[in-house]
């Protein structure tokens, strides 16, 4: 089948698109523009594009997928030129965080017949085309949120490439997306970053409080680690749903106080008890607020026999693992697989005897 697939942006994202589509669809027609002449030079030398493209490049009329993956303003002005060239049967995709935005001006523009949005839940703080892998989606979810004008075929045919390199696709509205990414991804990076910076206010100036996050708390505030102006564009792209969360959270931090004000014992075990029980339903196994966790991830294809490779390498070691898993939402994880261990020591023993294996290992 002859595929001719455009990138406007050869970053972390559109560069990992682009390695892992060529390592699953060798025989595909890729092609690229950046601002950055050595990422598209390196992708050149490296086999992972066959054309280099100019920013409004006639060879994008060809195309039957334009992948999106500049900044956001970027995307939008692009839109407007890929309105006068795309054929009909185009698919144009984005890979934002979010997707009310590109939504809104795709339906001024007129390209709802065009235009399915993408966000691969993968990726971390690093940037660059240096940075890009050709496993970063594997059994990582994929959002789709096509269109209202969209047709079945299109869905179906993106659908079906996602599946292809390893992705796991999620249909959603744009709406649906951006309600649901500002509840478990955009608040939890909000709480992160300003309980770090409320502990920073309140620790004296021997820092004893620092001191003492090295634990549970420096676990549960990872996050506040990632990049603030990515952070801050998705705030200011993302203000309704963040605010109506925010708004939820600071309602119920209200009544919590209030428990806690008038020893309300019953109210706030049940607290608790159900934030655990929740926790505990999802696919990797809780740890309390403050608990320390012993915990590495590993970047590894998924082929067969991988996962039982590594237990194997671990348990001639008589290191036992306490939990081990794929990640499926790896947006800002390291690696593919996470494994958990019962103490510190086992930890480091693991970390150093998979590195002499060749294994990229992320410590948490």
């Amino acid at each position: 089948m002859n595929v001719t697939i455009g990138f406007i942006g050869l970053g972390l994202i559109g560069g990992s698109l682009a390695k892992t589509i060529r390592k699953y669809h060798p025989e595909y027609c890729l092609l690229a523009y950046d601002v950055n002449k050595e990422a598209l030079a390196s992708a050149l030398s490296d086999n992972i594009i066959s054309g280099v493209c100019e920013a409004k490049d006639p060879r994008f009329k060809e195309c039957d997928y334009i992948f999106l993956c500049a900044p956001v303003s970027c995307n939008l002005e692009y839109l407007k030129y890929l309105k006068q060239v795309i054929k009909d049967t185009c698919i144009i995709s984005d890979v934002g965080s979010v997707k009310g935005i590109i939504h809104q001006a795709v339906t001024e523009i007129g390209l709802e017949k065009n235009f399915i949005g993408g966000h691969p839940m993968a990726g971390s703080e690093r940037s660059g085309f240096e940075h890009a892998s050709d496993h970063l989606f594997e059994n990582a979810y994929y959002i789709l949120t096509p269109s209202e004008e969209i047709s079945l075929d299109k869905l179906s045919s993106y659908t079906d490439l996602v599946t292809s390199f390893g992705a796991i696709p999620l249909v959603l509205t744009y709406e649906e997306h951006d309600y649901i990414t500002a509840g478990v991804s955009h608040l939890p990076h909000i709480i992160a970053s300003s309980l770090v910076n409320l502990i920073h206010s309140l620790d004296n100036e021997a820092e004893y409080m620092k001191m003492i996050a090295a634990g549970g708390f420096k676990d549960i505030t990872r996050i506040a680690s990632s990049s603030p102006v990515m952070w801050q564009q998705i705030c200011l792209e993302n203000p309704g749903n963040i605010s109506s969360v925010l708004d939820d959270y600071i309602r119920m931090l209200i009544q919590i106080r209030y428990y806690i004000n008038e020893k309300d014992g019953d109210a706030i075990f049940q607290m608790f008890a159900d934030s655990r029980d929740y926790r505990d339903s999802f696919d990797t196994v809780a740890h309390g607020p403050l608990k320390s966790s012993y915990r590495l991830y590993c970047d590894i294809v998924d082929e067969a026999g991988g996962i039982a490779t590594i237990a194997t390498i671990l348990a001639m070691d008589k290191i036992s693992i306490k939990n081990i898993g794929i990640i499926h939402n790896r947006e800002f994880e390291e690696g593919v697989l996470k494994i958990e261990f019962y103490d510190e020591a086992a930890l480091e023993r693991a970390a150093a005897l998979l590195r002499k294996r060749n294994y990229i290992i992320y410590d948490s």
